[in-house]
């Protein structure tokens, strides 16, 4: 029997309540099928960390526990800086590949970047077509990434439309190119082979 706060009611019918859906999905789904559930909930404004806290606290020995909190950790543990849910979702899929967590907003030579790994100087830009509506705001981007491939940092660019159409595909990407970074000679690319 369901606790009273683990019930809902939607348009007349009984269902579980979002916090209890999450801690029953957490069993069956994959990870990052979670994280995006969670992310849906957000943003339709039905999610509350507190209710979800809450639920876990008082769930027992459910088996979806301990995936359910893995899940909230970008959430208890967010960077303070974190400015979209793009980056957020971002975040929950290199923690779920187990990829090293990247300084988030990082000030390089001058420029601020959504996502950098400083031992390796690379960096990721999430790109999203609504920033960019303007010639100006084009070229400047342009002229920043010369200016960072100068000073050693190698950048590249997701846009929202393939993190969300190949999130596995953008990541594993990401993945190679640190793994690419971490073995590169100190010089890294623009030294030439003797």
């Amino acid at each position: 029997m369901l606790a009273e706060q683990d019930r809902a009611n939607r348009e007349g019918v009984p269902v579980t309540a979002l916090p209890r859906t999450l801690l029953d999905l957490a069993v069956t789904i994959s990870p990052s099928a979670l994280d995006r559930a969670i992310e849906r909930a957000e943003e339709a404004g039905r999610f509350d960390l507190r209710a979800v806290e809450d639920l876990l606290a008082r769930a027992g020995h459910h088996p979806g526990i301990g995936r359910l909190r893995r899940a909230l950790a970008i959430y208890r543990d967010e960077p303070a800086f974190v400015r979209s849910r793009l980056e957020r979702r971002f975040l929950a899929l290199l923690r779920n590949r187990g990829l090293p967590t990247p300084s988030v907003n990082f000030v390089v030579a001058g420029y601020e970047l959504d996502f950098y790994w400083q031992p390796e100087r690379f960096a990721v830009e999430l790109d999203a077509y609504a920033t960019h509506g303007s010639r100006r705001s084009f070229e400047a981007d342009r002229e920043r990434d010369v200016r960072l491939k100068l000073a050693g940092v190698e950048l590249i660019r997701v846009t929202g439309h393939s993190l969300e159409s190949d999130a596995e595909g953008v990541v594993g990407s990401v993945g190679t190119l640190l793994e690419r970074r971490r073995r590169q000679p100190p010089g890294g690319a623009f030294e030439t082979a003797r």
